[in-house]
C-alpha cells in the first residue's frame, strides 16, 4: 500500500525480496528515497544491483544479520551489487572497526562525501539470545533440573532436560519474545542504526536482515512511530512481510535464520500482525512511550529532532 504522502511506486526487483521505501507506509510523511527497508541484498540480479547502484544510489547499507547467518550467504562477498561498498563492522564493546583499512571509526563523524559504506550491526546473536532466555526461564525449572538430574551434572540425560527446557521457551516465546529481547539486548546497535539513519549525509540508507521483517522491522516501526505513524498502520506495515520466506525460497537462507536455537519455522517465519502489535505495547508497557524507549537507548530527544529533520517532509 501506498501512502497518500507519498508518491513511490512499490519498488519490484528479480531477486531481492521485501523491499520498499519508508514513505510508502500508510501515514508515513517521510520523504521519498531517504529510507529503505529490504530483504538480504546478496541474492540481487546483475539487474537488482544496477537498480540499486544507479537507479535508487543508495549510500549506505546496513546488514543486520548474525555472523551466523552471514556464513551461510554465499553472495555476501562476491555480488556485485557490494562492489563500491566500504565494510565496516560495529562492535557494541569497541568503536566499529572497517573491515578493509582498519581504519577506526566512532559512528558519529560525517561520511565521506563520496564513500558509500556497508555497516555490519548484528542485532541478535545466539550468545544474546541463550543470554535472555535463560534470563526468562523460571528459576524453579532450572532447580527442578538440578534434583531430577544424576549427580554427575554434565550427564547426557541432563543436558538433554535443559535442552527441552530451553527450546520450549524459546519456541514457546516466539516471535514477540524475540523482538523483546531484541529491544533489551540489542539497545547499542538500534541506537546505532537510527544514527546513521538521521546522518543526511549517508542517505539513501536501507537496512535489512534475512527476510526483513522482524529486526529490520522493528527499525522500522521505532522510525515510523517516531515521526507519528499510528500503531495500526505500523502494524499493517509489518504484515506485508508475511510470507517473503515462501518467496525467497531459499532454504539455506531459512536454515540461516532458524539455526540460532533450532527454531521452529512455524513460529519464527511468519509476520503476524498480532507479533508486531504486542510488540509495541511491549514498548509502552516497558518503557513508558516509544520516546521512553528511545531515551532508554541513548536516542535522545535531540537525537530524534534530528531523525525527522533528515527525513520527513
Amino acid at each position: 500500500m501506498v501512502s497518500e504522502a507519498s508518491s513511490e511506486a512499490p519498488l519490484t526487483f528479480d531477486s531481492i525480496k521485501n523491499a520498499r521505501d519508508l514513505s510508502s507506509a500508510d501515514e508515513s510523511f517521510i520523504r521519498p528515497n531517504k529510507l529503505y527497508r529490504t530483504g538480504m541484498l546478496s541474492n540481487a540480479s546483475p539487474e537488482d544491483a544496477i537498480k540499486i547502484t544507479s537507479g535508487l544510489s543508495l549510500k549506505t547499507l546496513v546488514d543486520l544479520r548474525s555472523l551466523t547467518e552471514l556464513k551461510t550467504d554465499d553472495g555476501l562477498n562476491t555480488n556485485p551489487v557490494f562492489d563500491d561498498f566500504t565494510d565496516i563492522k560495529w562492535s557494541s564493546v569497541r568503536s566499529a572497526r572497517e573491515v578493509k583499512s582498519k581504519e577506526k571509526y566512532d559512528g558519529k563523524s560525517e561520511a565521506s562525501a563520496n564513500r558509500k559504506e556497508r555497516h555490519f550491526v548484528s542485532l541478535m546473536d545466539e550468545k544474546k539470545y541463550v543470554v535472555g532466555t535463560f534470563q526468562r526461564i523460571q528459576k524453579r525449572k532450572i532447580a527442578k533440573l538440578a534434583v531430577t538430574a544424576p549427580t554427575t551434572v554434565v550427564s547426557r540425560r541432563m543436558r538433554s532436560k535443559a535442552k527441552k527446557v530451553f527450546l520450549d521457551a524459546i519456541n514457546g516465546g516466539g516471535l514477540p519474545m524475540m523482538n523483546e529481547l531484541i529491544l533489551q539486548m540489542a539497545a547499542k546497535g538500534i541506537r546505532y542504526v537510527l544514527m546513521l539513519c538521521a546522518d543526511t549525509s549517508r542517505h539513501p540508507v536501507a537496512f535489512y536482515c534475512t527476510a526483513g521483517k522482524d529486526r529490520t522491522g522493528i527499525i522500522t516501526a521505532i522510525i515510523l512511530a517516531a515521526c507519528g505513524v499510528s500503531d495500526e498502520k505500523i502494524v499493517e506495515d509489518y504484515a506485508i512481510s508475511a510470507n517473503v520466506y515462501k518467496e525467497i525460497g531459499d532454504h539455506k537462507a531459512m536454515v540461516g535464520a532458524l539455526k540460532q536455537r533450532d527454531l521452529n519455522p512455524d513460529v519464527f517465519l511468519g509476520a503476524p500482525a498480532e507479533v508486531m502489535a504486542e510488540t509495541l505495547t511491549t514498548i509502552r508497557e516497558g518503557y513508558g512511550s516509544i520516546e521512553g524507549y528511545c531515551d532508554f537507548i541513548g536516542f535522545d530527544e535531540a537525537d530524534r529532532e534530528r531523525l525527522k529533520q533528515a527525513i520527513m517532509k
